[in-house]
């Protein structure tokens, strides 16, 4: 087949314990996911009670990372860069219209991500009505560490998840806050997407998201999966 340019590199992630890597598809992410970080933007309404969850996505070459220290630039047109520490799940198979029982075995594994957002353009869009994705879906905006196979660390229902700012604690909350568990996000995302191999989902983040500046040194990590190491440069 040819083409008129080279086509574009694939997206992936290591896979841990192995030399093969994760190749990217899709980037699915859930929105206001723990209750907690629910209240503190704002969603006192969705904190009280479990509405259906709703998604937004990030491009697949939005997503870098991998193993060792991650340089992110901060991106233009804000100034008031988030952090947002999740689990994210990365999908081996997929399926239209998946069972709650069946979603776990779609899972080819689980990875420590961040999602970046500009809060202050996020911010004017919501006062507009106006979709997210520039606020949400720029270059670099989805982070992850290496992945966990699920035959290594289970499919992890409770643990702490934490992240630290320049050695600072910003996050700190356990895995079964969360208000949609892994299994029924799959199972919810499905009706939406058929979903396929190399879908990514992040599932969301705990309270204490807050500003990043340049050069600030970001550890973060989920318990049983593994841990990430960013700068913002």
């Amino acid at each position: 087949m040819n083409f008129i340019f080279s086509p574009h590199a694939i997206t992936s992630l290591p896979v841990l314990g192995s030399n093969l890597r994760f190749p990217v598809r899709r980037v699915f992410c859930v929105g206001r996911n723990y209750a907690e970080h629910a209240r503190e933007m704002g969603a006192i309404d969705q904190a009280e009670g479990r509405e259906p969850p709703f998604f937004f996505t990030k491009p697949g070459d939005a997503l870098v990372g991998g193993a060792g220290e991650v340089s992110i630039a901060y991106p233009p047109l804000t100034q008031n860069l988030h952090h947002e520490v999740e689990m994210v799940v990365a999908l081996g198979s997929g399926g239209a219209n998946v069972t709650v029982d069946a979603a776990n075995g779609l899972i080819f594994g689980y990875a420590v991500g961040l999602d970046l957002t500009r809060r202050d353009m996020q911010a004017k869009a919501k006062e507009k009505a106006h979709p997210w994705d520039m606020s949400k879906g720029f270059d670099q905006s989805a982070v992850a560490g290496a992945i966990s196979p699920a035959a290594v660390s289970g499919h992890p229902a409770a643990g702490r998840i934490w992240l630290t700012v320049n050695g600072e604690m910003r996050q700190d909350g356990d895995l079964s806050a969360m208000m949609w568990k892994v299994a029924e996000i799959i199972a919810n995302l499905s009706i939406l997407f058929r979903l396929d191999a190399g879908d990514v989902i992040y599932t969301g983040t705990p309270a204490g998201v807050g500003p990043l500046v340049r050069g600030d040194l970001l550890e973060g990590g989920v318990d049983g999966v593994g841990t990430l190491r960013a700068r913002i440069v």
